[in-house]
């Protein structure tokens, strides 16, 4: 989308830095909301599969034996993203594995834990490693070790922690692209999410759609930890007591991923600052 091309909003919202967003992440999303399909096949498809949502979900949670197929899932989102999903979506998704792996990182080692997430996939086939099932997981994994919040406390900017850190380099990102490929991000997962209440029992993926509800814990404890108890704020999902089902789905979980996407930009840009004081520290000595 050329600036001549693009609305008035358009225009606003890429010059505007208030919330903290990586530069590249914000040219993808807005490329991304460029896509024709998100206007016009994306609407009717969310309406279809938020109904057959609905029902699958309805007839999971009856009395039957529970069924599960990771696998297939995991193969048949791949083949999705390989084949139909656009590159600048592909692009998003792999960041987002990224993003939210270093924030759970952050916390649990300047928290004094040893609770550790490595997922990080650099291309859609390590997605089948590096699966959304075990993301889910190890996040659930990751608070139960986490311990008491209020243990959460303001650290020296000095004192903070990067060991496990890893920061994102598009360029390691590796995409085969394809003509097909012309799916946006939220058509996209308009046409996972069956298969995920499909493929997962019914308590799987009940908690993998109240997870993003963590969203807001994380935050608390993170802003402790920086000073900064103003980052809630940008959790747009929140209290992770009341369980809730599969309506709104698509915008929770759009709006998840915008989270860590902000919270890992305000995590880096300390990062970078804390490096580049301790790099003149050491040239001027």
């Amino acid at each position: 989308m050329t600036k001549q091309r693009q609305s008035a909003f358009i225009r606003a919202i890429a010059a505007d830095n208030s919330l903290p967003i990586e530069k590249v992440a914000l040219a993808l999303w807005i490329k991304d909301l460029d896509n024709p399909f998100r206007w016009t096949l994306r609407p009717i498809l969310q309406l279809f599969f938020a109904l057959l949502l609905h029902l699958t979900w309805f007839l999971k949670r009856l009395p039957f034996p529970q069924f599960s197929g990771h696998t297939l899932l995991q193969k048949m989102i791949c083949w999705f993203c390989k084949n139909l999903v656009s590159p600048e979506a592909n692009l998003l998704i792999l960041r987002h594995f990224a993003t939210e792996s270093n924030v759970l990182n952050f916390l649990s080692e300047n928290s004094g834990k040893s609770v550790f997430v490595d997922l990080y996939p650099k291309c859609v086939d390590d997605m089948l490693r590096d699966t959304f099932v075990k993301h889910d997981q190890e996040l659930f994994d990751a608070f139960y070790h986490f311990g008491d919040a209020k243990e959460a406390e303001c650290k020296p900017r000095s004192a903070l922690t990067w060991q496990r850190w890893q920061a994102i380099d598009m360029q390691a990102f590796q995409l085969e692209r394809k003509a097909s490929q012309v799916i946006d991000f939220e058509t996209a997962h308009a046409l996972f999410m069956c298969l995920f209440c499909f493929l997962l029992k019914r308590d799987e993926y009940r908690d993998a759609i109240n997870g993003f509800n963590l969203d807001q814990s994380i935050a608390i404890r993170i802003g402790r930890i920086i000073d900064k108890p103003e980052i809630v704020e940008m959790a747009y999902n929140k209290y992770p007591h009341y369980l809730v089902g599969p309506w709104d789905l698509s915008q929770r979980f759009l709006m998840h991923g915008f989270f860590t996407e902000y919270l890992y930009a305000e995590l880096e840009q300390i990062r970078k600052s804390e490096a580049c004081t301790n790099k003149n520290k050491e040239s001027a000595r």
